[in-house]
């Protein structure tokens, strides 16, 4: 029961790398634009007053001159990351993946070992071997996890104390 509940838990895991939708420029409010990777909530708000103050973006140049900070790298990366201007991603860049063939390997490993899991008494062997390996990779995963959270926390600390020191 154990190890179903862990490869359910596995599945759900991969599975969410691949939810992202594009977001267009002209239609999308703060929260939708700071969730594209690369654009954070002061972009966001910068894009937001430049579109109400001066109407929509037409195409990726009039969006690129009129904002601040958006140059043609930045764009590529932007529309890389689902962002679109009009509906039209910029040209040059590679179409944003769509959500079923972002990382097919890891969901196909995750159904295998759910199907093995599954499977009455004929490959037992097989089928705990398969789950002790997805549990396996789930503890890395887990671990990488909590040293990066570890990470961010120190260098938080960090710059508190920092901006202590100057204050007083």
């Amino acid at each position: 029961m154990l190890k179903k509940l862990l490869l359910a838990l596995i599945a759900l895991m991969a599975t969410m790398n691949f939810a992202f939708a594009d977001v267009d420029v002209n239609k999308a409010d703060q929260a939708a634009l700071d969730g594209v990777k690369g654009i954070g909530p002061v972009k966001a708000k910068a894009i937001i007053e430049e579109r109400t103050k001066n109407g929509s973006f037409k195409d990726w140049a009039d969006f690129q001159t009129r904002v601040k900070g958006i140059g043609d790298k930045n764009s590529v990366k932007l529309s890389e990351a689902g962002l679109t201007v009009n509906g039209q991603a910029k040209s040059g860049a590679p179409a944003a993946k769509p959500a079923a063939d972002a990382k097919p390997a890891k969901a196909a490993k995750a159904d295998k070992a759910a199907k093995a899991d599954a499977m009455p008494e004929a490959a037992p062997a097989k089928a705990e071997k398969t789950a002790d390996k997805a549990a396996e990779k789930a503890d890395k995963t887990s671990k990488k996890a909590m040293k990066a959270d570890a990470a961010a926390t120190s260098a938080s600390k960090a710059a508190v104390s920092a901006k202590e020191g100057k204050t007083k």
